[in-house]
């Protein structure tokens, strides 16, 4: 289930971004969390099972566009589709009309949870 982003959360979420190809720097990673914690376009999700276990962080560029600047699945839960899930309970979460894009870190990932979908 994706639920906010709260300051509680703080730890596991810099260790789950810390896996982005981009937050390997920490002052990067703290200033990543900053952004997300301050800035009103950027919002940051994580997926709860028992354990929290991925993350997700989108930046509103506009009304209708929200940029996906960041996801990640802790690594001993890989490949079971828990990304494709945090992606699709985006989508629900956000209205039809809004235009999801990924970035150069997430959108390879993003345009093959899209491909899988109209596939299906």
């Amino acid at each position: 289930m994706l639920i906010r982003y709260k300051k509680a959360h703080e730890k596991i979420a810099m260790g789950l971004l810390s896996f982005m190809p981009n937050e390997k720097d920490i002052k990067r990673l703290q200033q990543s969390i900053k952004d997300y914690e301050e800035m009103d376009s950027w919002q940051l999700f994580l997926w709860k099972e028992e354990d929290i276990i991925g993350l997700l962080g989108i930046e509103w560029v506009n009304d209708n566009e929200v940029e996906l600047k960041h996801i990640s699945v802790n690594p001993s839960h890989r490949h079971q589709g828990i990304g494709k899930h945090m992606v699709e309970a985006l989508r629900e979460m956000l209205s039809e009309e809004i235009n999801i894009k990924g970035n150069e870190y997430t959108g390879t990932f993003f345009e093959r949870c899209h491909l899988e979908e109209n596939i299906n």
